[in-house]
C-alpha cells in the first residue's frame, strides 16, 4: 500500500534529509508536499489528504499542536519529529503517538513505515492530543497516559494505577477503584515510560506504584501488600534495591 506523505518542518535541511531517506529506503511512501510552518501544513493537508504526516513540534508562528487543533478531520498516520528532549519523547510515548528523533535514524524510519503500512489509517483523536499537551505543559510531572487495548485507546491518570502484572505480550493494570484493565503493551513498555521515582519493577512479572504499598513482609525475597489487599512477591534479585528505595 502506497502512503502519500507530507513533511512539515521549519528546517529546510531537515525536510531534505527526511525526503531523501524516504526515497532511498521507503519505496511505499510518496512525498506529495512539504510545508515550513503550521499554516502551510494545514493548506497542504486539506489539499492532498495524505495518509501520513511527519510533523515537527516546535515551529515559529504556529507550532505542531496549534496546527493540529485547526484541522477538523485528522485522518492520517501522525509521526512527530523532534530534536533530543527526553521529556518530550516520554510525553509523546504516554499519549501513544509515533515519533522519530532527529537526526532521523534510517532503521527506525524503515521500521516505523513498515508498521504503519500494515495498520488502518486512524483518526488522530482530540483526546490523544489533549493528553500530550497536558503532559508537556505540566513538565516535569507526566500525569496522563494513553493505554492501548484490544478495543482502542483508554486514558488514565497514572496516579490511579496501583500495580501492573505481565501476561505474555499484554499487561494487566490494577487501579485504586478496584477495577482492572488488560493493555496491549508489554510490562517492559510500561517500565520504559512510567516514572521510575513512583513505579518500581519488583519482579519479572510485576511492577508496583510505591505510593500504594501498605507493608513489606520479610522472606527470601519478601513480598509487599498493597493498599487494595493484593500481595506481590519481590524477587531475590530486586530485594536489596527495593529495600533501599523504601528506606529499610
Amino acid at each position: 500500500m502506497m502512503l502519500d506523505a507530507i513533511l512539515i518542518d521549519d528546517e529546510l535541511n531537515g525536510r531534505i534529509a527526511l525526503k531523501q531517506k524516504l526515497q532511498d529506503y521507503c519505496p511505499t511512501v510518496r512525498v506529495v508536499a512539504e510545508a515550513e510552518n503550521g499554516r502551510e501544513g494545514i493548506e497542504m493537508i486539506h489539499k492532498h489528504h495524505p495518509q501520513l504526516v511527519f510533523l515537527d513540534i516546535e515551529m515559529p508562528e504556529m507550532d505542531g499542536f496549534a496546527m493540529l487543533s485547526n484541522i477538523v478531520e485528522k485522518k492520517f498516520h501522525l509521526v512527530f519529529t523532534t530534536a533530543y528532549d527526553q521529556y518530550a519523547i516520554k510525553a509523546i510515548k504516554y499519549a501513544a503517538f509515533d515519533y522519530l528523533l532527529k537526526p532521523i535514524d534510517i532503521d527506525e524510519l524503515v521500521a516505523t513505515i513498515q508498521r504503519l503500512a500494515d495498520e488502518p489509517v486512524p483518526d488522530v483523536t482530540g483526546k490523544k492530543l489533549e493528553t500530550l499537551e497536558q503532559n508537556l505543559l505540566t513538565r516535569p510531572f507526566l500525569n496522563k497516559i494513553a493505554v492501548p487495548t484490544t478495543e482502542g485507546l483508554l486514558f488514565f491518570d497514572i496516579s490511579h494505577i496501583l500495580h501492573l502484572e505481565a501476561q505474555s505480550n499484554y499487561t494487566m493494570l490494577y487501579f485504586d477503584d478496584q477495577s482492572k484493565l488488560l493493555a496491549s503493551r508489554t510490562l517492559k513498555d510500561f517500565e520504559d515510560i512510567l516514572p521510575a521515582d513512583t513505579f518500581f519493577r519488583i519482579h519479572n512479572s510485576h511492577m508496583i506504584n510505591l505510593n500504594f504499598i501498605k507493608k513489606y513482609i520479610r522472606g527470601d525475597g519478601g513480598q509487599v501488600e498493597m493498599t487494595n489487599g493484593d500481595s506481590i512477591l519481590v524477587s531475590r534479585r530486586k530485594k536489596d534495591e527495593f529495600l533501599k528505595i523504601i528506606g529499610r
